[in-house]
């Protein structure tokens, strides 16, 4: 892709994930995910209606006029994107790729968080850790990670998504806002998890394509693994061959909600071919 084409696509990106952020998410994100406490102000006249609790009474005596001390929530929070690269990313059997639509959410995201003056960081996996951008605040800071997420490419096309949890914990100490973007074709990773999300907020975006469950009835067809590369010819006219590609896509799907569910975190299922905004929407006034 040249120069001129990514920048394109970044302010396509921009303009449609910005809208959402500003008129949609943004005061979702704020009342979803609160600050680390509550700091000192200032200390200003008592009104009616005011809290007496919060009367400061050194300084009522002095001026021998009520006055109380305000607090404000000390907003500053960090997010941390973990978005999976894999070959299974780049498949897609509608408008667009998986991977598409995890660049979408992903920036509409980072819009929101930066709409608050947080800080957002990226992390890139397959299975192993593909690239790591230290979170930072600020439009250019967002714009670069939507780049990355358009133009990289990853060294490996296979997924593991245990070793991303674990490099995210040994390079975030303080507690995060995290979310997880992944078609989850993969397992093992839910002890990780639940030492994740003792710490941080973490939240699990499965993006799917319709077909990612179940196969047509097309007769002998070569098939092609996203991840390992190898050709398979299979006979989807055969009932139990599609039935056993469903079941095995239905137990991944059961074990990515109950390994979050196990560790306290939260789950939002998106499928490619349709509207991201009311899932993400639904889940931040849910949560």
């Amino acid at each position: 892709m040249d120069t001129k084409e990514l920048l394109k696509k970044v302010r396509k990106i921009e303009i449609k994930t910005r809208r959402l952020s500003n008129h949609i998410f943004g005061g979702e994100y704020h009342s979803t995910f609160k600050g680390r406490g509550m700091t000192f102000s200032e200390v200003r006249q008592y009104q009616y209606g005011d809290d007496i609790r919060a009367i400061d009474w050194n300084v009522t005596a002095r001026y021998n006029e009520a006055h109380i001390k305000v607090f404000e929530e000390e907003r500053e929070l960090t997010m941390m994107l973990l978005v999976d690269v894999s070959g299974s990313e780049s498949f897609g059997t509608s408008e667009q790729f998986k991977k598409d639509t995890v660049t979408e959410i992903a920036a509409t995201l980072a819009f929101s968080a930066t709409k608050n003056n947080d800080n957002v960081g990226l992390i890139l996996f397959s299975d192993k850790m593909e690239l790591y951008i230290p979170p930072k605040k600020g439009k250019s800071h967002v714009l670069r990670i939507i780049r990355e997420l358009i133009e990289f490419k990853p060294k490996s096309k296979q997924t593991n998504i245990n070793e991303a949890l674990k490099f995210l914990s040994s390079i975030t100490k303080k507690k995060a806002i995290v979310f997880v973007l992944s078609d989850f074709m993969d397992d093992d990773y839910e002890r990780t998890l639940k030492l994740v999300g003792k710490k941080h907020d973490v939240t699990g975006i499965r993006i799917y394509d319709k077909h990612d469950e179940e196969i047509p009835n097309l007769g002998m067809v070569p098939m092609q693994d996203a991840e390992t590369g190898n050709i398979h010819l299979v006979n989807t006219s055969s009932k139990s061959v599609r039935n056993q590609y469903k079941e095995n896509a239905l137990r991944l799907t059961d074990y990515f909600e109950t390994a979050f569910k196990k560790s306290g975190s939260g789950t939002i299922n998106a499928r490619a071919d349709e509207s991201y905004v009311k899932k993400l929407l639904g889940y931040f006034k849910q949560k």
